[in-house]
Parts: structure tokens; C-alpha cells; sequence
């Protein structure tokens, strides 16, 4: 089965020529528009050659336009549809909650249909067998690796996270085979968590990345939990990505959960045991 167009579409953005660049921000703009021009129609919008197009249909594995149209109209048909709207300054609050949470809805459904279940399930038997785990994100993504310590750390494991370059330095030079490292980035090009990430490699600890595909960090993993999300992070912190990642180790910690059984049920017992005299009645 052919993977959805608009998701690969998103990740190829960056090696693009400038021509095509301009063809496939036309699709991801105005995917509903694009699935019912024709050719002639797309490359007019786009102020670039109808061979362009061809060759980008092509680039994607489409044997041509009329094929290209076949299989964006299949992943506008995934429920929800693909929101990529601008802000108008004059928008009104009904109008800006749709599409915060269509956006977020939208992302999340694209996510999840590119994550492979074979390298899910790679990542969950790692984290399962590894004599101690460790959360790597600089920025926004410290936010989520210290939520996946949160979620982890209850089930009676070793588990450490770090949002600060210089520690996560020194403590990827401290990881072994037995370990694993969980990096997180939005970009992937962080270059302080590439260099721990490094690091970790050179020591046999294997690599679990959340991260864009095609990004530095995903070629140094030795696990790869794609999450391609488009966001303009230039000025405003991304919090699509964060909601793909947050899901992503929620997958995980609930892999690893049932992999343990009745052991990982009663140690969570024990710790929500710990918390009910620090709640009202």
C-alpha cells in the first residue's frame, strides 16, 4: 500500500528543488483545491512548467498527475481532513479554536499512520530489556523527555531524563549495550543532542530517535519513531510535535506495561497507593 501522499509530501520539503517547492507548498496549502486541477491548472498556480509537476508526481512514486490526484484524494479521506490554514489577523475565536484542534487532530491522525509498528515494537523490547533508560530533548522537547521519565520511572525503573547539553554530554559518555537512549527533536538538528547522541553510539548504547525523518538525528538511530509535523518554529514554539511526541511515549510506556504483565500492575498500584493520602476527599 502506497504511503499517504501529503505526510511524504511534507517530509521531502527540504530537498526539493525551488520549482517543485513551489508545486508541493501549493498541494499542502490547498490539498481539496489540488486533488480536482488539472495539470495544466497546478502548474499555472504555481508559476512553474506542467513537466515539473510530472517530475514530482514522479519523485513520489506516482506514475503521473492523474495518479498523484488518486492518492491525495485517499489521504483526505482518513476522517479528518488535512487542515493547513493561516491565521488571519482578524480571526474570530470560534474560527481560531477549529483549527488549533483541527490541526492538532489532523497531525496526530498523519502521525500515527507513518509510525512503522515494527520499529514501535523494536523501541518497546529495547526499553523492556535495557538496565537503564535515559530521555535526552533540549528546549521544548526537555518538556516531553521529562514527562516520559515521569511515566517510566513508575514502573520500578531505572530512568533519567536531561534537558541540559552539558549533562546529557556526560551522561551519554556513561551509557552502554545494556542501555538505551530515547533522543526527541522536532528538527532532528540540535546540534549539543546530536553530539550526546553520538556519544551514546560510540558506547554500543542503541538509539530510540522521535524526531522528523531525514533529519541528522534520524540517520544516527538505531531505532526510528518518525514524527514528521510541519510548524513554523522560526518564531513560536511548536506544540503539534510535542502532542505527536507526549503520544508517541505514551505508546511506549504502554507497551513496555503490557510486556511486563501483572509486575508493571502491581508496581503502579503501589505508587498511586503512595499519592491517595495527598488528595482531598
Amino acid at each position: 500500500m502506497n504511503a499517504p501522499i501529503l505526510p511524504e509530501l511534507r517530509a521531502r520539503l527540504p530537498h526539493l528543488s525551488r520549482a517543485a517547492t513551489r508545486v508541493a507548498r501549493l498541494v499542502i496549502a490547498r490539498p481539496a483545491d489540488a486533488s480536482r486541477m488539472a495539470i495544466s491548472e497546478v502548474a499555472l498556480a504555481a508559476e512553474v512548467s506542467e513537466p515539473t509537476v510530472i517530475r514530482l508526481c514522479r519523485a513520489l512514486g506516482c506514475a503521473g498527475w492523474p495518479d498523484f490526484k488518486i492518492r491525495l484524494a485517499a489521504s483526505l479521506m482518513n476522517g479528518v481532513p488535512y487542515v493547513h490554514s493561516a491565521l488571519d489577523p482578524d480571526e474570530g475565536i470560534a474560527s481560531l479554536t477549529g483549527k488549533v484542534f483541527d490541526n492538532a487532530i489532523s497531525a496526530l491522525l498523519r502521525v500515527r499512520d507513518m509510525l512503522d509498528p515494527r520499529q514501535v515494537e523494536a523501541a518497546i523490547d529495547r526499553l523492556t530489556a535495557a538496565r537503564r533508560i535515559e530521555f535526552y530533548g533540549i528546549g521544548n522537547s526537555g518538556i516531553v523527555a521529562a514527562d516520559a521519565q515521569h511515566k517510566f520511572f513508575r514502573f520500578d525503573l531505572s530512568v533519567a531524563a536531561y534537558a541540559d547539553s552539558h549533562t546529557q554530554g556526560m551522561a551519554a559518555s556513561l551509557l552502554g549495550p545494556r542501555d538505551a537512549l530515547v533522543a526527541i527533536s522536532h528538527s532532528g538538528r540540535s546540534r549539543e543532542l546530536l553530539e550526546a547522541v553520538g556519544l551514546a553510539r560510540a558506547n554500543g548504547c542503541p538509539v530510540i530517535a522521535i524526531t522528523a525523518s531525514d533529519s541528522p538525528l534520524a540517520t544516527l538511530a538505531s531505532i526510528l519513531l518518525r514524527a514528521d509535523t510541519q510548524e513554523d518554529t522560526a518564531l513560536y514554539s511548536p506544540m503539534i510535535s510535542r502532542l505527536a511526541h507526549l503520544a508517541i511515549i505514551d505508546v511506549l510506556a504502554l507497551g513496555l506495561a503490557l510486556r511486563r504483565g501483572d509486575q508493571a500492575s502491581l508496581v503502579l498500584a503501589r505508587t498511586k497507593q503512595s499519592l491517595e493520602n495527598k488528595r482531598q476527599p
